[in-house]
């Protein structure tokens, strides 16, 4: 997770390791909710989110949690983004996702102190 300035500069990056995950679909929703609760928790009150995964960003927009396997994590999702009215989110097309690969290994090389684990099954035990 990266944030950047309006002028696209690198201002902070956090990593988060998932364990125990092999869901693309749980992995960007995880993230985008680990990352909307890392701003909140640092004052942010304005934020756009930015992501390329489609199916998911789609979900969050149109507020469709009927989806048994990540219905719960979306709701947590659009729960959070929803306490703030300056945050945002937006699907970015794959074309940019080498430059966003780019700029979260450049972020993580001056952040590298940032970075946590989070076992995905011990998250999902302690939710059923």
């Amino acid at each position: 997770m990266v944030i950047l300035t309006p002028a696209r500069e690198i201002l902070l990056a956090q990593g988060v390791q998932f364990e125990g995950l092999d869901d693309p679909m749980v992995a960007e929703l995880l993230t985008l909710r680990e990352g909307v609760s890392w701003v909140r928790g640092l004052g942010f009150m304005e934020m756009r989110f930015e992501g390329d995964a489609k199916v998911v960003i789609e979900k969050i927009l149109r507020r469709d949690t009927r989806d048994n396997q990540v219905g719960a994590i979306l709701e947590e999702v659009i729960h959070l983004l929803g306490l703030n009215p300056g945050f945002s989110l937006r699907f970015v097309g794959r074309r940019n996702n080498r430059v966003a690969h780019v700029v979260a290994r450049k972020a993580l090389s001056l952040f590298s102190t940032a970075s946590r684990s989070f076992d995905f099954q011990i998250w999902l035990s302690s939710r059923m």
